[in-house]
């Protein structure tokens, strides 16, 4: 009886790759805000790069409120998608070379907590989902800038999920 060989690990990490892509290029939103995501294994870190439009108040300069919560809840959804992506995917219910994406969570409501002002520089974000059920999720998210114990800012999101049926594309 032999086994089938296992697909090299560069395989898998561009193919993991490819439908990371593919989440965060589905959202303008993204774009707009300049936001990028750098992954580690099923891990993901928001990346707010940081531009001079997203200043909310200039004689601080501090980054805008809005700007702050945007990064958060678009870190909240994407990594909710992401973690059904990838739950799919290694169960080999996915077929990653033609990735259908799934809709996005909608959004119940969000809580931000302002901690201090956002500084004109690069900001992080890692969400932690606390819980995931087919029709509703709960996620925490922080962000910050220089050290990852000095945050500028934390969140809570409760999310209706979507049915199973993929989003078009």
């Amino acid at each position: 009886m032999s086994r089938e060989k296992p697909e090299p690990v560069q395989v898998i990490k561009e193919r993991r790759d490819r439908a990371l892509a593919r989440l965060i290029s589905s959202v303008p939103y993204v774009r707009l805000l300049g936001i990028g995501f750098d992954r580690h294994g099923d891990e993901l870190t928001a990346i707010l790069r940081f531009d001079d439009h997203l200043i909310g108040n200039p004689l601080l300069p501090a980054l805008h409120g809005g700007v702050t919560a945007s990064f958060l809840e678009v870190t909240a959804t994407l990594h909710l998608s992401w973690t059904w992506l990838w739950d799919e995917m290694e169960a080999g219910r996915l077929n990653a070379e033609h990735l259908e994406l799934p809709r996005l969570p909608k959004t119940i409501d969000f809580t931000v907590d302002y901690l201090r002002a956002g500084l004109p520089r690069d900001a992080y974000a890692r969400a932690r989902v606390n819980r995931l059920g087919r029709r509703y999720a709960s996620v925490h998210v922080e962000a910050w800038q220089d050290h990852r114990e000095r945050l500028f800012a934390a969140a809570t999101g409760h999310f209706l999920m979507p049915q199973s049926e993929p989003a078009a594309t």
